[in-house]
């Protein structure tokens, strides 16, 4: 049976004037997570925000904080991202000394924990590190500004991850962020996503709570 399909709006795409609100949308909108991403001006050449945005939008909603982590040397910061209220936090590996280190590290504190593949990236020399993953985030535009267009070759990585995953019997769950809206998520899910991120699909739709329930896919289901 395949996964359930679960929606996490970004909030790049949201009204950071009034962030309280953008935050606390979503769950009447019925989005599943909140997606937040977090950018040095380093490792991207944008910068968002830090742990104190987490934690000021932590006290705005109920909805699992799934961090994604565009910094370089994540394992400087990933304690304080979890005492933020991070739920989830991924982080590019190419960025870290020791990767498997640190994702051990998040889980060992109740936090869900991916690794984060770019849209420039191969995935194959990183894909035993999902041994040690809940998660990975499949970049699908380039990092670091958001409205930016799909890039269609991303479907073959998520075919060559999900095929890993199956023949190794992982329980990971494929993540993919850029450029998804309710023409093409169909083809992402069928890949084998499982989580969808969408920031100006959501934000900038005339009907949110319509349009999270079309980036759900017209074959997601709950697993029996």
């Amino acid at each position: 049976m395949s996964k359930k399909i679960l929606i996490a709006p970004s909030i790049l795409a949201g009204d950071f004037a009034a962030m309280g609100k953008s935050v606390a949308a979503l769950s009447i909108w019925g989005a599943d997570m909140v997606h937040c991403d977090v950018m040095d001006g380093v490792y991207v050449p944008n910068i968002t925000f830090g742990m104190p945005m987490i934690k000021a939008i932590r006290k705005h909603t109920t909805l699992p904080l799934d961090v994604h982590l565009m910094i370089v040397e994540p394992e400087k910061y990933i304690q304080e991202f979890i005492d933020a209220g991070a739920d989830r936090i991924c982080f590019h590996p190419e960025t870290c000394k020791d990767p498997i280190a640190q994702l051990n590290g998040i889980k060992a504190k109740g936090v869900k924990a991916g690794i984060a593949i770019n849209a420039d990236v191969l995935c194959e020399p990183y894909l035993d590190l999902l041994k040690h993953c809940d998660f990975i985030m499949l970049m699908s535009v380039q990092a670091g500004y958001g409205g930016q267009s799909f890039i269609p070759k991303t479907l073959e990585k998520i075919k060559v991850v999900d095929a890993f995953i199956k023949e190794n019997n992982l329980d990971v769950d494929i993540e993919i962020d850029g450029g998804i809206n309710e023409n093409n998520v169909q083809s992402v899910i069928d890949a084998g996503v499982s989580i969808i991120v969408a920031g100006s699909s959501v934000y900038k739709s005339l009907n949110p709570p319509s349009t999270i329930e079309k980036l759900r896919g017209s074959k997601a289901r709950q697993v029996a």
